[in-house]
């Protein structure tokens, strides 16, 4: 049972479209060695992520990144440790490598801070439709590079000071 709150005597109505389709964020702080000059590469997608996605993501992530190494820290999603991905992140050791976060520790993982963000603050509660989603996201994406969030995020985590 559902509850919410109305002024006394009116009957609260609550708009829903009955079908929430999902929506998955992907994304990764960028950032230099010392930990300056962070930036956020962000992608939605309708849907769940599966093994094809992530491979995509990092094609993508390949392209933006113009010849420059990485290092990627990932955390245990399933799509992560699939096999189809694991089998292309070896193909890829010249230019990416990775680590993975303990799963146990999701303090460690400055993306999870953006996570946490935008559900508390900028996403949460919205009606469930992907069009207000995502306006809400492209305006909640500006306003965390305009407020310098990325460089409290990696602070956060500990893995800069």
């Amino acid at each position: 049972m559902n509850k919410t709150w109305a002024p006394k005597g009116k009957t609260p109505f609550i708009k829903d479209s009955g079908s929430w389709k999902k929506l998955t964020l992907t994304g990764v702080i960028l950032t230099d060695a010392d930990g300056k000059h962070p930036r956020l590469f962000l992608r939605s997608l309708a849907g769940n992520v599966n093994s094809d996605e992530v491979i995509k993501f990092l094609k993508d992530l390949k392209r933006h990144l113009r010849g420059k190494k990485l290092l990627l820290f990932m955390d245990g999603l399933p799509a992560h440790r699939s096999k189809k991905t694991q089998e292309y992140i070896k193909a890829q050791k010249h230019w990416l490598k990775t680590a993975r976060f303990p799963s146990y520790a999701p303090e460690l993982n400055p993306i999870e801070y953006l996570w946490g963000t935008l559900k508390k603050k900028h996403l949460g509660n919205l009606y469930p439709e992907l069009a207000i989603i995502g306006k809400a996201l492209r305006k909640a994406r500006r306003k965390i590079g305009e407020e310098g969030l990325l460089l409290g995020f990696l602070r956060a985590s500990g893995l800069y000071c």
